[in-house]
């Protein structure tokens, strides 16, 4: 004897409907009363739309922090490439500052001490009597203080032969020390005054370097000086 046995399975008719229904006359102030599937579908939707905008809100600091962070490069790459430049060029700037340094040496050294000015006085004393000029005027003048070194002025009037007032210039300077030779006026002798020949009269100047008390006497001079301005 056979037995019949019942076919089971899903009705997705039934299903398909029972579905729908529940998405019919749907209350939308009062969502609390739906049934089960379309809250869960709001419920979705709800938390889709909020990390949407969180992810939007997000994104845009993102891209901010994204364009601060690309001004920052281009702000080290300029400094890098300053920078470079400079590491490039030390080696140079180092030779020159030696070469600059070599130069005020041998400035400085043609620069005589206060103690040296005497001896620079006779030299150029000597410098015209050994060109047999006769000297009516030698007289140094007032001192003047620059920031770093001082001024001698010195007042000459020697007469004797053109030629040996060149060669007495040459001598000059040849110095050691810097000597120059301003305010030349050469004029013929009155006959009255000798048997001839030329006078010239200039300005010697001399220079010397300050040592350490005029160099601070000096600066104490400026800063008061400042002070009273203020």
């Amino acid at each position: 004897m056979a037995t019949k046995t019942k076919k089971s399975g899903v009705d997705f008719g039934k299903l398909q409907a029972e579905l729908q229904g529940q998405f019919r006359n749907l209350d939308p102030k009062d969502p609390s009363l739906w049934p089960i599937l379309p809250r869960v579908l709001l419920c979705v939707f709800i938390a889709a739309a909020v990390a949407a905008v969180l992810w939007f809100v997000k994104l845009n600091e993102y891209q901010d922090e994204l364009h601060t962070e690309e001004a920052k490069e281009q702000t080290l790459k300029a400094d890098y490439q300053k920078k470079l430049v400079k590491a490039v060029s030390l080696d140079a700037l180092k030779k020159q500052r030696e070469q600059i340094q070599q130069y005020v040496l041998q400035l400085e050294k043609q620069l005589p001490s206060k103690a040296e000015m005497s001896a620079l006085l006779s030299d150029i004393n000597q410098a015209g009597l050994g060109r047999s000029l006769q000297f009516e005027l030698f007289r140094p003048g007032q001192v003047i203080t620059r920031d770093y070194y001082a001024e001698l002025p010195i007042a000459i009037k020697v007469t004797g032969r053109y030629h040996d007032m060149g060669e007495f210039a040459a001598d000059v300077a040849k110095l050691s020390r810097i000597v120059t030779l301003n305010d030349l006026k050469i004029a013929p002798v009155d006959a009255k005054d000798g048997a001839g020949g030329l006078r010239m009269d200039a300005t010697a100047r001399t220079f010397r370097y300050l040592d350490a008390s005029e160099i601070e006497a000096q600066k104490q001079a400026t800063a008061a000086s400042k002070g009273k301005k203020k």
